[in-house]
């Protein structure tokens, strides 16, 4: 093949919508659970994953195991976008004969482009979804205090690092994202959303650079010829073992992003 095929913006528009709006319906519920044992820091409200998705069925309904949902079903859509076109975008930048091979520092270059493009969305859907997650941790945090030490003990956290207002579990106060957006927007300005965007550019660009290169050669495997496309299955296995080898290296870095993100004053 001569010439280089053209990126189809809104086939990738679509691709990566369909498959981000899968993917938070899917695991949505175990990202609640990691953000919540990620942010509590000793306070001892969830001992695992078990148990902080029971106590969070058990007080906030089904419907509150998606809490925050709305953010990233709202900009899941042009992030993966972003990611996947710039992704494409960069090995064709990088790629001196399109009839050969990337090499692999290529493609890693050009997954650490689409991991730097993807978080001009990433950085404030991240903010919201992990305030809005953050909220029934510290409700039910809140309910404990109460309950054992009286409505005048202290919390864990100064009041003014905790994003929610406080006061008697009854009429703790569970915001939506736009009101935390405006807020944030006031006392901030667009910073205030951005908040976190190095320590989310140190998790997205390794992960792009890890996860780009892996699932292409894993995926090459099943492919007959090479311009034959990988059976479904197989490229599915394969973006399962590519994600999960990158998300467990970032894994401390997801960590760090999320506390600073939940510490925010609103």
């Amino acid at each position: 093949m001569g010439s280089k095929k053209k990126i189809s913006v809104p086939a990738k528009l679509i691709n990566g919508g369909v498959a981000g709006l899968v993917g938070v319906s899917c695991v949505f519920p175990i990202d609640l659970a990691k953000t919540r044992l990620q942010n509590q820091q000793g306070q001892g409200v969830y001992t695992g994953m078990r148990d902080c998705l029971v106590k969070t069925l058990r007080s906030e309904g089904f419907f509150g195991m998606y809490r925050g949902a709305a953010v990233n079903l709202t900009l899941v859509t042009p992030e993966k976008a972003i990611k996947l076109a710039a992704n494409d975008f960069f090995r064709q930048l990088l790629s001196q004969d399109s009839r050969k091979e990337l090499t692999l520092m290529r493609e890693m270059l050009a997954g650490c482009g689409a991991g730097a493009c993807q978080v001009v969305v990433t950085s404030p859907m991240e903010m919201l979804k992990i305030q809005l997650q953050d909220a029934g941790r510290l409700a039910i945090h809140q309910q404990k205090v109460l309950g054992t030490d009286g409505p005048q003990a202290p919390f864990s956290q100064p009041p003014q690092e905790r994003p929610y207002t406080t006061g008697t579990a009854s009429a703790f106060k569970r915001r939506s994202a736009t009101v935390i957006a405006r807020d944030l927007l006031k006392t901030q300005g667009l910073v205030g959303l951005y908040k976190g965007l190095g320590v989310t550019l140190l998790r997205d660009v390794p992960f792009s650079i890890i996860y780009f290169p892996l699932f292409a050669n894993i995926n090459k495997l099943g492919q007959r010829h090479s311009e034959e496309k990988a059976p479904f299955f197989h490229s599915f296995v394969s973006g399962c073992v590519a994600g999960s080898v990158a998300a467990v290296a970032v894994t401390p870095l997801d960590g760090r992003s999320g506390h600073m993100r939940a510490l925010l004053p609103s």
